[in-house]
């Protein structure tokens, strides 16, 4: 009796065991699917915080950049070198693009035996020597700076107005050549001047901007004096109108820079008389 009643019992806890087993699988089932719902409810929300806290940081460096530009350009001195360089390089990109056209149109290579590559080269090593030179003069920039930028913009239109009208192949390579020599010689000035007013992490700030408004300058007259919608101009018009262009950029900056001599002159005369006229030291 005792063995038949240990059967049953035993029987009976095999038949209720698979049942245990089956409630607990569907428990856990159940709880792995409210995790991933949970996952699921919580994915979007993090994604969501990710991109706000992405655009508030992007909206920051925006607001820095915007607060480090007018910082640097409320200098006027900072403001009238960059106004030079993104107009001056403007200029030199035209004159730099075009330049074969011109002597092309002046002395056809099938007529001649052309050095083009030559005087690309001698401008360059030129224009080297012009830049490493500046380095070896002790000049009051902030002074004679703006005065420079006008003389030497003026020779430059010179040069090219030589170039333009001429009609020589030779006189178009040294108006070149002395072109592109005093382009990098003022670049390297203006450079210097502008970032000795500024500190390095703004370097790459105020120099491409510089490069962005000579670029947008650039496409404004390649638009209208260049391309065919335009006004759709010969080679020669366009460097008539580059000449001039530089000649604006010359009388422009050399009537400031003759200001700016005349002012700091007066102000030293203002201020000699009064040391002068100051008592000796007695002892």
């Amino acid at each position: 009796m005792t063995m038949g009643l240990g059967i049953q019992q035993s029987t009976q806890v095999d038949q209720h065991y698979p049942l245990t087993e089956m409630k607990m699988w569907k428990e856990e089932e159940k709880l792995e699917d409210e995790a991933e719902k949970g996952q699921d409810e919580k994915g979007p929300q993090v994604v969501d915080s990710e991109e706000l806290v992405g655009a508030e940081t992007c909206g920051k460096v925006l607001l820095q950049l915007w607060g480090d530009f007018r910082q640097c350009y409320s200098s006027r001195e900072l403001l009238y070198w960059s106004v030079w360089w993104a107009m001056a390089t403007c200029g030199y990109n035209q004159v730099i693009n075009y330049v074969q056209v011109l002597w092309e149109h002046v002395q056809p290579s099938q007529n001649f035996t052309v050095y083009n590559g030559g005087v690309e080269a001698a401008s360059n090593l030129f224009g080297a020597a012009a830049a490493y030179s500046i380095g070896f003069t002790e000049v009051r920039w902030e002074q004679w700076g703006e005065l420079a930028l006008g003389g030497f913009s003026g020779l430059g239109a010179v040069g090219l107005f030589l170039m333009t009208f001429m009609g020589n192949i030779w006189v178009c390579y040294i108006g070149y050549i002395i072109f592109k020599f005093l382009y990098m010689l003022l670049i390297t000035i203006a450079m210097y001047q502008i970032a000795a007013d500024l500190t390095m992490e703004r370097y790459a700030l105020v120099f491409g901007a510089n490069n962005f408004g000579a670029l947008v300058l650039q496409t404004i007259i390649t638009s209208v004096v260049v391309d065919g919608k335009g006004l759709g101009l010969d080679i020669k018009t366009q460097f008539t109108i580059y000449s001039s262009y530089f000649m604006v950029i010359a009388v422009v900056f050399s009537l400031r820079g003759m200001f700016i001599i005349w002012r700091a002159q007066r102000s030293s005369k203002d201020f000699s008389p009064s040391v002068k006229n100051e008592p000796p030291d007695c002892e």
